[in-house]
C-alpha cells in the first residue's frame, strides 16, 4: 500500500510526466469538441437585410441528396406569401402550412390572402428532364414574405451539394436596432 503512495507521488514529480499528461488532455478535449461542433452544426443564420441581398451578396442555400434543407422565416415572424423557383428539374418544395398553389396540379386551392407557412423545405432530387429547361449548376429561389406590415422580396441562389449536408437549417432572423451597425451597410471601397 505504502508503494503505491510513493508512486503516485514520484509520477507527480516527474518532470516529464506533467506537461505530456497536459498535451494528452488538451487534444482529447480539442479533438472530440472540433467533431462535436462539426456533427452539430444544423443551424446557418442570416439577418432579414442580407437574405434580402442588400449587402450586395446574393446568399446561398445548398441542398442535398440525404436530406432537405429548410428555409425559415420564424425568428423573423414573417409569413411565406410567394415562391419562384427558376430551375424546377432538381428541387422539391413543401411548406408548413398552407400555401395559394396558382398553378400545376392543385391550381386555384388555398387561400392566398391567408397563407401561413413559416418555413419551406428544399430537397434535392434527381434532375428531370424538362423540355425547354437549359442544363444549370444552380437555380434561384425568390421568396415573397409579409410581416408586421411589411411585405419583402428575397431571392437565394440554390446550390446542389454532394456527400453529407453541412448544415439542415438556414434561419432568417430580424435585423439589429437601427442604432446599431448594420450587417447590410457594405463599406466604401
Amino acid at each position: 500500500m505504502r508503494k503505491n503512495r510513493l508512486f503516485c507521488l514520484d509520477i507527480l514529480t516527474n518532470s516529464q510526466f506533467l506537461p505530456w499528461a497536459a498535451f494528452g488532455f488538451i487534444a482529447a478535449i480539442v479533438l472530440v469538441g472540433d467533431r462535436a461542433v462539426a456533427e452539430n452544426a444544423v443551424l446557418r443564420s442570416i439577418f432579414s437585410c442580407q437574405a434580402q441581398g442588400l449587402s450586395g451578396v446574393v446568399p446561398t442555400i445548398k441542398i442535398w441528396y440525404q436530406q432537405g434543407t429548410n428555409l425559415s422565416f420564424i425568428p423573423s415572424g414573417e409569413k411565406i406569401r410567394k415562391v419562384w423557383l427558376n430551375d424546377p428539374s432538381q428541387v422539391t418544395i413543401d411548406f408548413d402550412g398552407p400555401m395559394c398553389m396558382q398553378f400545376g396540379q392543385g391550381a386555384g386551392t388555398g387561400d392566398c390572402q391567408n397563407s401561413s407557412a413559416n418555413v419551406m423545405q428544399l430537397r434535392r432530387i434527381k434532375k428531370l428532364a424538362i423540355p425547354g429547361l437549359p442544363h444549370t449548376n444552380n437555380t434561384l429561389l425568390t421568396v415573397i414574405t409579409e410581416g408586421g406590415q411589411n411585405t419583402k422580396l428575397y431571392t437565394f441562389r440554390i446550390l446542389y451539394g454532394d456527400g453529407s449536408p453541412e448544415y439542415h437549417t438556414l434561419a432568417v432572423f430580424p435585423d439589429t436596432d437601427a442604432t446599431s451597425t448594420s450587417p447590410c451597410v457594405r463599406p466604401p471601397q
